[in-house]
């Protein structure tokens, strides 16, 4: 997976989409401080959005601040106080915990230091599977709904949740070799889904993770599905997504 808590960028290998688990074998792709370079162009040459503008200030970065360390993962708001990222963004492997809400915020429209709005974050919703102190790693449970403490009411539009993906599916988010812009990935359309996961080749990499692929809907962009975790595989960078039909009740 993309582990982004605590700084630590590593991947999960290619799935076992039959069980909706991963192995536990590591590779590295566009990791930053290392020679591994798998990705990183492609990444470099995503297309920079404004994230000012509608609808891509509905998109931002959550952001991390511990005592020793900080770091980001992309996630989107849904509804008037609810914001989509990953699951496992939230939870501190190396103290074994989930991350205090009060040590999250979430920048919407974040952009080269300045964000649209900024708010904490009161509270997050799990899926019934993740324990109150430990981090299941099945790919079906990794996704989290923040709950801001600051509606942001009309100033933000939510983007809403999609049916299903398509063949126009893009990724929107903020990579570790451009944390400070957002950007926009050419398009990803999944290649096989089974059990509510699919994967695309996708040039994606940490800081990414929890973002979301979106499809262009009459009204405009819907969250297909948030970015999990990647790997290095013969085909390129390989992302897996969890599929927007697995999110729980959303409301306001």
């Amino acid at each position: 997976m993309l582990w982004l808590v605590l700084g630590v960028a590593l991947a999960w290998s290619s799935p076992a989409l039959s069980q909706g688990v991963y192995s536990d074998d590591w590779s590295e792709v566009c990791r930053l401080g290392s020679a591994a370079s798998l990705g990183c162009d492609a990444v470099r040459e995503r297309q920079i959005q404004d994230a000012t503008q509608v609808p891509w200030r509905a998109v931002g970065r959550v952001n991390f601040a511990g005592r020793d360390q900080r770091s980001h993962c992309t996630g989107t708001l849904v509804a008037e106080r609810l914001v989509l990222t990953a699951a496992h963004c939230l939870f501190n492997t190396a103290r074994n915990r989930w991350i205090p809400p009060a040590s999250i915020r979430f920048a919407a429209g974040y952009q080269r230091g300045e964000a649209v709005a900024v708010s904490g974050v009161s509270g997050y919703r799990l899926p019934p599977g993740q324990g109150p102190t430990t981090f299941n790693r099945r790919a079906d449970l990794d996704w989290a709904l923040l709950e801001l403490t600051e509606p942001f009411g009309q100033q933000i539009a939510p983007v809403p949740l999609a049916k299903t993906a398509a063949p126009s599916s893009y990724l929107v988010g903020y990579p570790g070799v451009r944390p400070h812009v957002l950007s926009r990935t050419p398009s990803c359309p999944p290649t096989r889904a089974e059990q509510g996961i699919l994967v695309a080749i996708c040039p994606v990499m940490m800081g990414d993770s929890g973002a979301p692929l979106l499809v262009d809907g009459p009204e405009g962009p819907q969250v297909a599905a948030v970015l999990s975790r990647v790997a290095a595989t013969a085909q390129g960078v390989t992302a897996l997504f969890v599929s927007s039909d697995l999110v729980g009740p959303q409301g306001n």
